[in-house]
């Protein structure tokens, strides 16, 4: 496999409170290859977000990354060239890389937006500063962006304000602004969370089709399983601050390793569950204000060892592209299987589509 495009290793993040230092991100490994799209996942609190605004450098006042590197590899001036993006100055960030190389897709598209400025003005800014096009040039380009994106009369819609627009319309608008420099990341933080269903099942199949044509890399954040299934070919799980398992999206959903990983999976709603009740983890994510002692998981799982409580577990491979850091994955621990429940029901999906390693199983692939 080639290099990735952008490689993330031992980053730790700190946020200075009234307190004490919170450890948010501690120890984060990850790496998200041309053309592919990776999305991590876990409870709110894991440190999803965190994680990939330090991509972007966007940081807080009280926060602090105290060790680690995000290594960007990109061409410049005809060549390939690789920069750690923790090491470089606010000003080069924003010069060379934000908006330009690597893009961002917030949660609520108004705080992407600028309600003084016509929404043409807004995708055709990035243009005109950072590849030196012309006014006519970029409203050529902002055109395109607007059909790319599926927004009808775009003649028109450069000429609106914000709030003249729908949520739909406003995501996509951002999603053009985005787009507007051809960046090689694209990262997606909840993108559809503030939209209804139909629209974020439009802003979605967007997104992968705009991907299919441009091959660019994608890395989407959510809690949202059932948003994963639909657009990742790898998944990265979280939990307190730290990746517990990783692999390609069938790994994840078909042979899950990590029990976070199976309660995540079990508490999916299901159509045909008679259960009134829908499961959930039993427990409280720990206070990353304390040294965390063993698999910061141990007090919430049925499952945990002793080994648990005391040492924190390493990543065990599973295969090539599948890693989960649990103690049961240890040769010399007991043999224990997921949920029956959760075996029940991934069977029945495996029925009903296929082997997923053998066939196009889920509708992302």
């Amino acid at each position: 496999m080639s290099e990735p495009v952008l490689s993330i290793r031992n980053l730790s993040i700190s946020f200075r409170t009234g307190n004490g230092m919170v450890n948010a991100i501690r120890g984060v490994d990850l790496d998200l290859h041309r053309g592919e799209t990776v999305a991590i996942v876990g409870e709110s609190g894991s440190g999803k977000s965190v994680t990939v605004k330090a991509i972007m450098r966007i940081l807080s006042g009280n926060q602090t990354i105290n060790s680690g590197t995000i290594a960007f590899r990109y061409e410049r001036e005809g060549r390939q060239v690789t920069e750690d993006l923790l090491k470089l100055s606010k000003k080069d960030m924003r010069s060379r890389i934000n908006g330009k190389r690597i893009a961002m897709v917030f949660q609520d598209p108004m705080t992407s937006l600028n309600p003084t400025m016509t929404v043409g003005n807004q995708i055709m800014e990035g243009m005109m500063i950072h590849l030196k096009k012309s006014r006519a040039e970029a409203y050529k380009r902002a055109l395109e962006l607007l059909q790319l994106v599926g927004i009808t009369d775009p003649e028109k819609r450069m000429k609106s304000y914000p709030h003249q627009l729908s949520g739909g319309m406003r995501q996509r608008v951002v999603i053009a602004i985005m787009l507007a420099c051809d960046p090689e990341v694209l990262i997606c933080d909840e993108p559809t969370t503030a939209l209804d269903v139909t629209i974020q099942a439009k802003i979605l199949e967007l997104i992968k089709d705009i991907q299919k044509k441009t091959g660019i890399s994608v890395i989407y954040i959510t809690h949202d399983l059932g948003v994963v299934a639909k657009v990742a070919d790898y998944v990265a799980v979280m939990y307190a601050g730290k990746i517990v398992e990783r692999g390609s999206v069938n790994d994840i959903f078909y042979d899950p390793r990590h029990p976070y990983t199976w309660g995540l999976l079990s508490s999916m709603p299901d159509i045909e569950t008679e259960s009134e009740k829908l499961f959930s983890i039993p427990g409280s994510p720990p206070n990353l204000l304390h040294q965390v002692e063993g698999d910061a998981f141990a007090p919430r799982n049925v499952y945990a060892l002793n080994i648990d409580f005391k040492q924190e577990p390493p990543m065990f491979r599973v295969s090539d592209t599948h890693y989960a850091a649990t103690w049961l994955l240890h040769e010399n621990a007991p043999a224990v299987q997921m949920p029956q429940t959760l075996r029940d029901r991934l069977d029945k999906v495996m029925k009903e589509v296929g082997d997923p390693w053998k066939t196009d199983a889920l509708s992302c692939r």
